[in-house]
């Protein structure tokens, strides 16, 4: 190996180094990447649709954005803690009436099995379950109590990401195509017009997987909101918003939806709990076996082997928020696999150099000169390259 090879390799292992070392920051940059490309699907409605213009188009989607975002804390948040703070109150009371059951079931027993059943050893003993379990919850609670600092420094950190996200999903849908011709600059100048074409199919595919799993999260949400409303379960509407929008994490977010419902549910009826269970198992069957693969087989060609795999993957190496954007990141990257890796190499593997061929996709979408004009900037520089991808 030359002496400049090696120093390519080092270089490139470095550069690798430092790309895991700021792995969470690059996370947070591709949750504002698609955080920015939803609305801008938003802003070109509001363009082309009402004829908005685009400085305006922006500011109506940013309102719309935050106005739905508030309304869904107010929804849900003080239900959450009102719920909370009362199933915290009557858990103790419940464990009793259970134990209570539990006794009167035992004494009912025929006595060929009811002296099987082991009975305390003294008479000043009393069978009280739920005196074990918080003798043996005491721990687990100290150490809840020792970690307060961890929690609120980490409860900070989310705080700032947000901010970070929410910052950077601003300034790139106010000029998208600036940050958009930065990114091409870093190819090779032949190959900059397929990278063009590939961030266009990106943001294709990008913009379908977002509707999808927005009308997959609106049935899942309406679904539980009618189920929940038949069963009598207390604040429907607002279980009803929050199992749609766990719906957005597959396979995760349906589990961690029916604990609050359940809880909710047990503050009234042991029975009317076990229906709400049912009620979700119902609706995550008919969600993962019909609404998602037919919906998803409209907008994203994913297979769900590839799916669970990618988020088991995402969540091992990147924690929660590779889970949340394991998706995203799954679109993304079967595009750059299928466009450059197969269509580019693989498919021009062992062909003549005269017989390659780069295969052209051209995708409707909003015309970058329109964006250009509507962001004020200057399209001198950029007119070569529309009238290249125009051809």
């Amino acid at each position: 190996m030359k002496f400049g090879q090696i120093i390519g390799l080092l270089v490139f292992i470095i550069c690798l180094y430092v790309l895991w070392e700021i792995r969470r920051v690059l996370l947070l940059v591709f949750a504002a990447i698609v955080f920015a490309t939803s609305l801008n699907q938003l802003v070109r409605w509001f363009t082309k649709r009402l004829k908005v213009p685009r400085f305006w188009s922006v500011i109506l989607s940013l309102v719309l954005f935050f106005a739905v975002t508030i309304g869904f804390f107010f929804l849900i948040v003080p239900p959450f803690i009102a719920q909370s703070q009362e199933l915290i109150v009557l858990f103790p009371k419940a464990i009793d009436l259970w134990n209570t059951r539990l006794r009167q079931l035992i004494n009912d027993l025929p006595p060929l099995i009811n002296q099987f059943i082991p009975r305390p050893t003294t008479n000043t003993q009393v069978f009280r379950p739920s005196q074990q379990l918080f003798q043996q919850l005491q721990p687990l609670a100290q150490s809840l109590v020792g970690s307060a600092g961890v929690f609120v420094s980490n409860t900070l950190g989310i705080i700032l990401s947000f901010l970070l996200v929410l910052v950077l999903t601003i300034m790139m849908l106010a000029q998208p195509l600036a940050y958009r011709k930065t990114f091409v600059r870093l190819f090779p100048s032949f190959y900059r017009r397929r990278v063009e074409e590939i961030l266009t199919e990106c943001e294709v595919a990008l913009g379908k997987w977002v509707i999808g799993a927005i009308i997959s999260m609106t049935l899942v949400a309406l679904l539980s909101f009618i189920g929940l409303s038949i069963i009598g379960v207390r604040l429907a509407l607002a279980q009803g918003v929050l199992a749609g929008l766990l719906n957005f994490i597959p396979n995760i977010g349906p589990t961690l939806s029916v604990v609050l419902p359940m809880g909710v549910a047990l503050l009234d009826s042991p029975w009317k709990s076990l229906f709400v269970l049912i009620l979700y198992i119902f609706i995550q069957q008919l969600e993962s076996n019909f609404i998602t693969p037919y919906i998803m087989a409209q907008q994203v060609a994913l297979l769900p082997a590839i799916t669970l795999m990618s988020q088991v993957v995402f969540a091992t190496f990147f924690g929660f928020l590779g889970l949340v954007l394991a998706l995203p990141i799954t679109v993304v990257g079967q595009v750059w696999i299928k466009e450059v890796l197969i269509k580019d190499v693989l498919d021009q593997w062992g062909k003549k150099k005269e017989d390659r061929t780069i295969e052209v996709v051209v995708i409707p979408n909003e015309s970058p000169k329109e964006e250009l004009a509507a962001q004020n900037t200057d399209p001198k520089e950029d007119d070569q390259n529309i009238t290249d991808r125009q051809t």
